[in-house]
C-alpha cells in the first residue's frame, strides 16, 4: 500500500510540475519528458534568426553546419544555435535520464532481458542443486542461525540455502548471480507465506537484510575509480564495509525488534562473530598487500568464487546423477528446466520494473529532483556542512531510486572533482553502501506478486538514511 501511493505521489507531482512549468515559461517544450534520451541537448527557445544577436547570427551564416555554440567556462552548460527552416532552435544544457518511452525500451532491452539472461543460468544451476540435494544440505547447516533470525521459517527449509547464497553474492560484489539466488528465496518463502498478497515477516527480513548491502569486495567501485584515474582505487574499500556492515546491522536490529527476535540466542551471536572475524580477516589480509597486489586480489576474488560455485554444482550434479534419473530427468535437462523458469521469472516482474522506472524518468526529467537537490544541499550548507560533502549528496539522494542515475553522479563528481577528492571518495562510499531501495522493492516483491509491502519500504528508507550519516563520519574519519 506505502509502495503504491509513494509511487503515485511521484507520478503525479511529476507530471504536475511538468505541466506548471511548460505553462509558466519555465520550459519551452516538455517532448523531451516523453521522448529524450539521456545526455541529449534540451531546446530551451525558437526564434527567427533577426531575433538573434548580430555576433551569433554571422557565426552561424559562416558555419558550414548552421550551428553555433557558446563555451561559457567549464562550470557552466553550454549554449548551442542551430538553424533550420528559418528558425533558430536553442539548446542549453542536457538531459539527466531517459524520457518516458525511451524508458520503457531500455527497460526491456537493457535491463530486463539481460536480466533474463541471468535468471535462465542460475535458476538453472538452483535447479541442479535442488535435485542433487546441496540446498537440502546447506539448508541443514545453517538451519541453526537462520531459524533465530527468521523464527516464521521451518527448520531446514530451502530458502535458506537460497538466502545464503544470495547473501553471499552481495558479500562478493557478484550482483548478476545474487539476483536470481535472491528471487528464488522469495519464491521459496512465498511457498509459506499464509496471506499470499501480504509481506511475511521472513520476506521482510530478508529483502531488508538484502538492501542493506553488506559488500566486502566493490568490484564496480573500484573500477570506476580506476578509470578516473584514482591513486589508490581500493582505498575506499575499507569504509564501504564497514558503512554497509552498520547499516546491515541497522536493518537486522530494526526489524529485528519489530519482530521481536532473541537477540540473546548463542546461535545467533556465534554466526554474528563469525561474520566479522572473516571481514576482519580479510581485511587484514588485503591491507598487507601492495596496490597492485590489492587491485589483482580484488578483481579475481569474486570471479574465481562465482566460477568455483558453478564448477562445484556440476561436480556433484554428475556425482549424484543417480538422484536426476530418480527424479525422471537428467542434468541438462534438469538445468534447461530451471533455465525457463528463470525466464518465467523476468517476464513476471517486468511490469513492475517498468512502472517503477518510468516514474522514477518523469521524477528526474520534470525537475522536481533537482529543485529537492538543491534545496538539501542549501539546507545542509547552512548548517554548516562541509562543500566537499554537499557536493556528494546528489548521489545518495539518487541511490535509492536508481542505480544507474547515481553511478552517473559518482562518475561526474569524480571528473569534477577528482577521484581522491573527498567528495569523490564520499561518492564511491554512497554509491556501494546500499541498494536501489525502490527498483529491488519492485524487482523482489513483483516476483511473487506481493502488494501490501508493510513495513519494509519504511525500514529500507531508514537505512539508507544511517548508511549515509555512517558513510559521513567514516569518510570523515579515513580521508
Amino acid at each position: 500500500m506505502v509502495l503504491s501511493r509513494f509511487w503515485l505521489v511521484i507520478f503525479i507531482s511529476s507530471i504536475t510540475f511538468v505541466l506548471f512549468s511548460l505553462f509558466s515559461g519555465s520550459n519551452y517544450t516538455i517532448d523531451h519528458v516523453l521522448n529524450g534520451k539521456k545526455d541529449d541537448p534540451i531546446l530551451i527557445s525558437e526564434k527567427y534568426i533577426d531575433q538573434i544577436p548580430a555576433f551569433i547570427k554571422d557565426s552561424i551564416n559562416k558555419s558550414e553546419e548552421k550551428t553555433f555554440t557558446i563555451n561559457r567556462d567549464t562550470l557552466n552548460i553550454d549554449t548551442t544555435y542551430v538553424y533550420k527552416n528559418k528558425t533558430v532552435k536553442i539548446y542549453s544544457g542536457v538531459q539527466k535520464s531517459d524520457g518516458l518511452l525511451p524508458t520503457c525500451k531500455s527497460t526491456l532491452l537493457d535491463l530486463i532481458l539481460p536480466l533474463m539472461a541471468y535468471l535462465a543460468f542460475f535458476c538453472g544451476l538452483m535447479e541442479l542443486l535442488i535435485i542433487s540435494g546441496v540446498s537440502e544440505k546447506l539448508a541443514r547447516v545453517l538451519s541453526p542461525v537462520f531459524v533465530k533470525v527468521f523464527p516464521s521459517i521451518p527448520k531446514n527449509h530451502p530458502s535458506i540455502s537460497y538466502m545464503t547464497l544470495n547473501f553471499a553474492a552481495n558479500f562478493l560484489g557478484l550482483d548478476s548471480a545474487a539476483t536470481p539466488f535472491g528471487l528464488k528465496a522469495m519464491e521459496s518463502l512465498q511457498t509459506i507465506n499464509p496471506e499470499k498478497d501480504k509481506a511475511s515477516d521472513a520476506q521482510i527480513m530478508f529483502m531488508c537484510l538484502h538492501a542493506s548491502g553488506l559488500t566486502l569486495i566493490a568490484t564496480s567501485i573500484i573500477g570506476y575509480r580506476a578509470a578516473a584515474n584514482a591513486a589508490n582505487p581500493a582505498d575506499v574499500m575499507l569504509p564501504c564495509i564497514i558503512t554497509s556492515f552498520i547499516g546491515t546491522i541497522a536493518a537486522f536490529l530494526i526489524v529485528g525488534v519489530k519482530q521481536k527476535i532473541n537477540f540473546k540466542s548463542a546461535s545467533l551471536l556465534i554466526g554474528l562473530m563469525m561474520l566479522i572475524a572473516a571481514i576482519v580477516g580479510l581485511l587484514m589480509y588485503v591491507n598487507h598487500l601492495d596496490l597492485i597486489g590489492k587491485n589483482y586480489f580484488t578483481t579475481n576474488l569474486s570471479a574465481i568464487i562465482l566460477i568455483g560455485i558453478i564448477v562445484a554444482t556440476l561436480i556433484f550434479s554428475f556425482l549424484k546423477e543417480k538422484k536426476f534419473t530418480e527424479a525422471n530427468t537428467t542434468v541438462y535437462e534438469a538445468f534447461v528446466s530451471g533455465a525457463n523458469n528463470g525466464v518465467k521469472t523476468g517476464v513476471t516482474i517486468f511490469p513492475y520494473v517498468l512502472g517503477m522506472l518510468v516514474a522514477i524518468s518523469l521524477f528526474r526529467n520534470s525537475g522536481l529532483f533537482e529543485i529537492i537537490s538543491n534545496g538539501l544541499g542549501f539546507v545542509f550548507s547552512n548548517m554548516g556542512v562541509s562543500k566537499e560533502i554537499v557536493d556528494a549528496l546528489p548521489v545518495a539522494l539518487l541511490r535509492p531510486f536508481s542505480s544507474a542515475g547515481s553511478r552517473g553522479f559518482l562518475i561526474d563528481s569524480m571528473n569534477t572533482f577528482g577521484a581522491d577528492s573527498m567528495t569523490g571518495r564520499l561518492s564511491s562510499i554512497f554509491q556501494c553502501s546500499a541498494e536501489s531501495t525502490f527498483y529491488v522493492i519492485a524487482v523482489y516483491f513483483g516476483s511473487v506478486n506481493i502488494k501490501n509491502t508493510r513495513y519494509a519500504l519504511g525500514t529500507m528508507l531508514i537505512v539508507d538514511v544511517i548508511c549515509v550519516i555512517t558513510a559521513i563520519f567514516v569518510a570523515s574519519w579515513f580521508f
